[in-house]
């Protein structure tokens, strides 16, 4: 890096300088007229040798140039501290998650959705808990996301038994989350269905949420009107039409209370949006100091130019010779 790099146009007069040297040159027409060469072969020397005062010459003014121009070093220095945020991910696996009003049907839907945030998001502690009937942690809070990808995508329905337990499948989120000390502290709800299992109140799991300082964005899936869904019976698996109902009023409580939001996915496309506006909400803070300090560096040029015109002197005058009579 160069402070004041227009003096390095100083070297366009390197031009000149060889064209009128080999001009010069070109014009040299001395000569002396001796009866023999053999007494003066002991002072010859190599024809290049009367080019070195002139190459010294030049090489001086290219680093007198660089000189001129202020070579700088730049001594920098960046620190970044990241703050990540928790989130635990709380998936309702019950039946009704497998409706095929989402393609292939709403549990695979939120699964894959579910994978690209988790692998969008390399700085966040991001667990994973699976509720039906009752509910388990599938994953606690890890950065290692490659491995919740994996037990994201192993989830499947018939883990546990069937219902819906969203105020069980809350707060064992929270209770995962109670004693981390991240600042930022969120689950994101997913369910088609209405609390109809589990021991633990919605709303009860909401305000524990709320003491905890964790929000919730609760996700109601489901489109309007019928869906199909697949209901094993003693004849095999057969498919049935059922109303694409749920309790919008219990998430959107849940969501108001903990300060979070609440979402309709009707389709993969609003889906894959909801995520997308969740990400956008609970971007990591990121915080960057930076130092750079700039140290001359002409010096060395300065001198190296110096010698050059030093040692030309010396070469011209002292270390090659004239003959003459």
């Amino acid at each position: 890096m160069f402070s004041q790099p227009a003096y390095l146009f100083l070297l366009l007069l390197l031009i000149p300088m060889i064209g009128w040297y080999v001009w010069r040159m070109h014009n040299a027409d001395a000569s002396l007229r001796v009866s023999s060469t053999s007494s003066l072969r002991q002072y010859a020397l190599p024809s290049w040798v009367r080019h070195v005062p002139f190459a010294l010459r030049v090489a001086a003014v290219v680093l007198l140039s660089i000189a001129l121009a202020r070579p700088q070093l730049t001594n920098r220095w960046q620190s970044e501290s990241t703050e990540g945020i928790d989130i635990m991910m709380a998936l309702d696996i019950s039946g009704t998650m497998l409706a095929e009003d989402l393609r292939p049907n709403r549990l695979e839907a939120a699964k894959n959705v579910g994978s690209d945030f988790i692998l969008a998001r390399p700085n966040d502690q991001i667990g994973l808990v699976v509720f039906a009937g009752e509910s388990f942690t599938q994953c606690p809070l890890t950065v290692d996301h490659t491995a919740l990808v994996n037990l994201f995508q192993a989830v499947e329905f018939g883990m546990i038994d069937d219902g819906t337990a969203i105020g069980l499948g809350l707060a064992n989120c929270v209770n995962r989350m109670k004693d981390s000390k991240t600042k930022s502290k969120v689950i994101i709800l997913l369910t088609d269905g209405s609390n109809n299992a589990g021991d633990i109140d919605p709303q009860t799991a909401a305000e524990i949420a709320k003491t905890f300082g964790i929000r919730v964005y609760a996700v109601g899936v489901g489109s309007y009107g019928q869906a199909r869904v697949p209901v094993q019976t003693p004849m095999g698996m057969q498919y049935m039409m059922m109303d694409s109902q749920f309790d919008e009023t219990t998430l959107k409580n849940i969501a108001n209370t903990t300060g979070g939001a609440y979402f309709r996915a009707t389709d993969n496309n609003s889906l894959k949006n909801i995520y997308e506006q969740i990400d956008q909400l609970e971007k990591t803070k990121l915080r960057v100091r930076e130092y750079s300090k700039r140290i001359e560096n002409f010096m060395p040029y300065l001198l190296a130019a110096l010698m050059l015109l030093i040692a030309e002197i010396l070469v011209r005058y002292f270390g090659l010779r004239t003959i003459s009579n």
